[in-house]
């Protein structure tokens, strides 16, 4: 079993319970858990894409911590981010890229 996500109320609980409660409880609890429909680290790697893909890169950040837990490895993240340069801009890559080394780097 997974570990249980509580990232939204520890963060966010007493200002926005709501929000908290969605996050550790439905997106994290629910939808992440779904691994009969599609697997964590895969789930890892589409979120990774999307992130990037917005220029999200605090939470890209996090999420490439959680898809590395979750079993991508290094060169499949570098594969992703190359692939996702020429879809979601150069400029993206190369932050991406910065994140990736520094998580990547042992």
């Amino acid at each position: 079993m997974a570990k249980k996500q509580t990232a939204g109320r520890d963060q966010l609980g007493d200002f926005a319970p709501k929000f908290a409660e969605l996050n550790d409880d439905v997106l994290f609890g629910e939808v992440w858990s779904r691994e009969d429909k599609l697997s964590a680290r895969d789930r890892s790697m589409i979120t990774c894409a999307s992130l990037m893909s917005q220029g999200l890169f605090p939470q890209l950040e996090a999420h490439m911590k959680m898809a590395k837990t979750n079993g991508v490895t290094k060169d499949e993240m570098v594969e992703l981010i190359t692939h996702l340069a020429f879809y979601a801009g150069w400029p993206k890559a190369w932050s991406a890229f910065g994140l990736a080394k520094e998580i990547y780097k042992d």
